[in-house]
């Protein structure tokens, strides 16, 4: 079984910042997959299949800092292992905006959800998914993650989330060497 994480910040005024990509990215999972969340481990979640596999699919809703209080009880009550199952998807200023990096035991990067994810699992050695979001040219890195996408960037994330899926399917069904040579790219591709 995988478990897949989204991470975000729950609530309405943070529901199309560049920091919650990953809960957009879950949720168009959920939507695609057709299976409605449940709510546990202060966590939406749900337990579906992606091309004959199980997975679960969650939303920490702790807020990011704290995303780590949901991740290790549901990989604990799962029985999934962090360095073989468990697969976040999170948001990279670092990166330009739609591009896409599957890895492995990296460092949190600033990241505080991943930061506190690392620390309650006593390990950094789990798969990321990267979702490049862009750096901001001036002001604080703070402000930019929690500030909404541009009507640009919001037309192109359709298409963003349909390859996070297909980035999702290849770890699922390929491991994450495989998928990471197939759909790790360092822009949004020109439509």
């Amino acid at each position: 079984m995988k478990f897949i994480v989204g991470l975000g910040n729950p609530g309405p005024k943070y529901q199309l910042t560049r920091h919650n990509i990953g809960f957009m990215a879950v949720d168009h999972l959920s939507g695609v997959l057709n299976s409605p969340f449940k709510e546990k481990w202060k966590s939406e979640f749900c337990k579906t299949t992606m091309d004959s596999a199980d997975i679960v699919l969650q939303k920490p809703m702790t807020f990011m800092n704290l995303s780590g209080e949901s991740v290790q009880p549901g990989l604990k009550f799962f029985k999934c292992s962090p360095e073989k199952d468990l697969l976040v998807i999170q948001d990279d200023i670092a990166m330009p905006f739609g591009a896409i990096r599957l890895q492995q035991n990296r460092s949190a990067g600033g990241h505080n959800g991943i930061k506190d994810i690392s620390e309650r699992l006593g390990s950094q050695d789990y798969a990321r998914l990267k979702v490049g979001v862009g750096m901001p040219s001036n002001g604080p890195v703070d402000r930019y993650v929690l500030s909404d996408f541009s009507k640009e960037e919001l037309k192109e994330i359709p298409f963003l989330l349909n390859d996070i899926e297909n980035a999702v399917a290849g770890f699922v069904k390929l491991g994450l060497d495989k998928a990471a040579n197939k759909h790790n790219r360092k822009a949004l591709p020109e439509l």
